[in-house]
């Protein structure tokens, strides 16, 4: 999974709605006169300032957004994004805006710039069609809420820079906001509970122990401390010393009584006002609003009850696979039998976090020793591996990936979760740095970010069907970058690939077919090696973030699909590197788009 841009944070979730829908092109007036190719290029060059006048105030709008990309201007400022006020506003600057576009209009328009006004015009049209849906009073779960990125943010060792002191000075101000934003949440999940909009009680008591882990009686103990246990050298003894007792006071006397309210909140009246079911369909108009997220994150008009047919097709492809491996390693007994060998068998566990940590590193050195004969499009950012932080490493997912900041200052990051060290497996790392790294993420994200002469809007939003799509494709590509050596490597391939399948399945499943967490987690047990910590997890993953699962397994199939008609239509002539470059060197797009754009590259390889 990604930590950008979607479900990077609470606040920049909020805000990035104005920009990074999954949507399809919205397509423009076919019946209007033609335009001349100089009308074109006017209105073109008209669209391209009012993107850059629009990234412009959608940064001021969403200061966290800013900061996410490595702007600092306004690192000091947080809105209050779950207020009336500031929802209403976010709606209305994403109709002007939609309006100061759709006026300049499409006609004559080609390439880049058709594609610019039509994921433009689709996604804040997909955005005003979400606001139906009151996701706003459900701010909070197991995977995510603004406590739990407040301390990654205030850390010192995430998005908000501490290297200067205006930089300390910039945080003082933004953290003091908190307790304010903690406070809408809090009222929002009142109306919440008096609606009939609240969360699952098998995710809200996953977030008591999460906050437990960041509260603490002396401010020297918490996560918000590490700025000034690492003061850069350069300050001044008088700035240190300033410094200090201003953070000292920050925390003690604003940030942990704000915890402790929403602490008490949450167990006191939210819990008891959970429900007791898990599906989104369970709330009102749920159904309507489940289908509108599995279009979102597919980019596709498939319906749910589609979906979990792919999905069921899908893992009996897969497991007929994993049966050929069990033949190849001569394993007599069941697949359920296999599952149990991969999940039980001791050689293929890890013996420390640093063993963990330097297999991922040597398969860096190795894959990239591949990767020319593979891609001749490759980003220039750096990347860097490192642990998740132990305070969420219970919930988090088995590896992330962070996007890098536009000015280079932090480098794309691949988390590793070492936690329950027993259940990350030997053959699930080739697979999973593929997906999460090189040349998953990391080349997708950071080549967007890289792209020159297109809006900002799209280098720094997203498709998740593209994203997670092209993740997991880039895990079919291990025996061509050198690893899966081994019939038992292969197998974590496979592995994860049927996750995905699965994913389909329970997402689905949950969500439109009444399904259990427990039916959830026996389903993925059954069919797949994934251990109780991690089946559990990514149940609970699934029931926080309806939909989400899906954009992965669709979003692959259809990168698949694209190759395998390359491949026919160009035989001998099939360009494996051009193929690639065509795929990843215009970002992120809805998935109709990427295929015309491949067929249209099909076309030119041809002529």
């Amino acid at each position: 999974m990604t930590l950008r841009p979607i479900l990077l944070a609470v606040a920049v979730a909020a805000a990035l709605t104005t920009v990074a829908g999954c949507s399809k092109p919205a397509g423009h007036d076919t019946t209007a006169p033609a335009a001349t190719a100089e009308d074109a290029s006017a209105r073109a060059e008209r669209l391209n300032q009012i993107y850059a006048d629009y990234w412009e105030a959608f940064l001021e709008l969403n200061p966290v957004m800013a900061t996410f990309q490595g702007d600092p201007r306004y690192n000091a400022e947080l809105p209050d994004f779950g207020s009336v006020e500031y929802r209403q506003r976010s709606e209305q600057f994403t109709r002007d805006w939609l309006a100061k576009v759709e006026a300049v209009g499409s006609d004559g328009l080609q390439g880049q710039d058709l594609l610019n006004y039509e994921i433009f015009v689709g996604d804040a049209r997909e955005t005003l069609d979400g606001l139906e849906y009151p996701d706003w009073m459900m701010p909070i779960n197991q995977m995510g809420s603004l406590a739990t990125y407040a301390a990654q943010f205030g850390s010192g060792t995430s998005l908000q820079p501490f290297k200067t002191v205006k930089d300390y000075e910039d945080w003082l101000k933004r953290a003091d906001r908190f307790p304010v934003l903690f406070d809408t949440d809090i009222a929002n999940m009142r109306q919440g509970i008096e609606t009939g909009v609240v969360q699952p009680r098998a995710l809200m008591v996953k977030v008591i122990p999460q906050l437990d882990a960041l509260i603490k009686d002396k401010p020297e103990d918490t996560l918000f401390w590490g700025p000034v246990k690492n003061f850069p050298e350069d300050f001044s003894d008088a700035d240190k010393q300033r410094l200090t007792e201003a953070y000292r006071a920050l925390i003690a006397d604003r940030l942990m009584p704000a915890y402790r309210k929403l602490r008490a909140f949450i167990n006191d009246e939210y819990l008891p006002a959970t429900r007791d079911s898990v599906g989104l369909d369970k709330l009102p108009d749920g159904q309507s609003w489940y289908a509108f997220n599995a279009r979102q994150s597919t980019s596709s008009d498939l319906s749910p009850a589609q979906i979990h047919q792919i999905g069921l097709d899908e893992v009996a492809r897969i497991h007929d696979e994993i049966r050929k491996v069990m033949v190849e390693v001569g394993f007599e007994g069941s697949l359920q039998d296999f599952f149990k060998f991969m999940q039980n068998d001791p050689r293929f566990s890890f013996d420390s976090e640093e063993a963990l940590l330097a297999h991922y590193r040597a398969l860096e050195e190795k894959i990239d020793a591949k990767i020319p004969e593979q891609f001749s499009l490759t980003p220039k950012a750096p990347f860097e591996i490192r642990p998740v932080e132990p305070f969420r490493a219970q919930s988090a997912a088995g590896g992330e990936y962070m996007s890098p900041s536009e000015d280079g200052s932090r480098p794309g990051i691949f988390y590793v979760n070492t936690y329950d060290l027993p259940t990350r497996k030997t053959w699930d790392a080739e697979d999973l740095y593929l997906h999460e790294a090189i040349p998953g993420h990391h080349f997708q994200l950071a080549l967007q970010q890289e792209l020159e002469n297109v809006p900002a809007f799209r280098r720094f939003g997203g498709e998740t069907a593209f994203t997670e799509g092209w993740g997991l494709y880039a895990e079919s590509l291990g025996k061509d970058l050198g690893v899966y050596t081994d019939p038992y490597s292969y197998f974590g391939y496979l592995q994860n690939e049927l996750w995905r399948a699965i994913r389909l399945v329970t997402d689905t499943g949950l969500h439109s077919k009444g399904w259990t967490r427990e039916q959830v987690i026996d389903y993925m047990r059954e069919n797949s090696a994934e251990s109780l910590t991690q089946s559990t997890a990514e149940a609970e993953r699934y029931i926080a973030w309806p939909g989400q699962a899906l954009a992965y397994k669709i979003g692959e199939l259809k990168i698949k699909e694209l190759r395998a008609r390359a491949e026919k239509a160009l035989g001998d002539n099939f360009d494996v590197r051009g193929f690639h470059a065509e795929v990843l060197k215009d970002g992120a797009v809805p998935l109709d788009v990427l295929e015309a754009k491949v067929d249209r590259w099909i076309a030119s390889q041809q002529s």
